[in-house]
C-alpha cells in the first residue's frame, strides 16, 4: 500500500517542486494551502507523514502541530516542519516534530531524503 504524505504549505512553487521530486516515488500525496484545509485533510486523509510549513494562512503551523500532538487519532503521525524561521528549529523539536528544516538551507532533494528516512 502506498504511503500517504500530506504537504501543508502555502508556497505554490515549493509544493510543485516537491510534487515533481516525489513523482517517481510510490507515495500518495495530498496538499493543503492553509492550516484550516490542512487540519481537515489530516483528519480525512490520515497521512503517514505530514510536511508542515509554520507560516500559514488561517491556522499557523505551530497551532496545527499542537493540535496534531494533542489528538489521539493522529498524534503518532511523523511531522517534518519546513520553515523560513531559523529560530523555530528548537521549539519545533520540543513540540514533537521529527525534523525541522529551514527551507532556505535545504534542497528539495534533501527534503525527500528526510521523508524517505522517516517513512523507511
Amino acid at each position: 500500500m502506498k504511503k500517504k504524505i500530506l504537504i501543508i504549505e502555502d508556497e505554490q512553487t515549493l509544493i510543485q517542486a516537491l510534487l515533481d521530486n516525489f513523482k517517481d516515488e510510490d507515495y500518495r500525496i495530498e496538499t493543503a494551502i492553509d492550516g484550516e484545509i490542512g487540519w481537515e485533510k489530516i483528519k480525512s486523509f490520515k497521512p503517514d507523514m505530514i510536511l508542515l510549513d509554520l507560516v500559514l494562512p488561517k491556522i499557523d503551523g505551530f497551532t496545527l502541530l499542537t493540535r496534531i500532538k494533542a489528538d489521539d487519532e493522529v498524534k503518532d503521525t511523523p511531522v517534518i516542519v519546513l520553515t523560513n524561521l531559523s529560530d523555530a528549529v528548537e521549539k519545533c523539536a520540543e513540540m514533537g516534530a521529527v525534523f525541522c528544516l529551514v527551507k532556505s538551507n535545504e534542497s528539495v532533494e534533501n527534503i525527500k531524503k528526510n521523508v524517505q528516512k522517516v517513512l523507511g
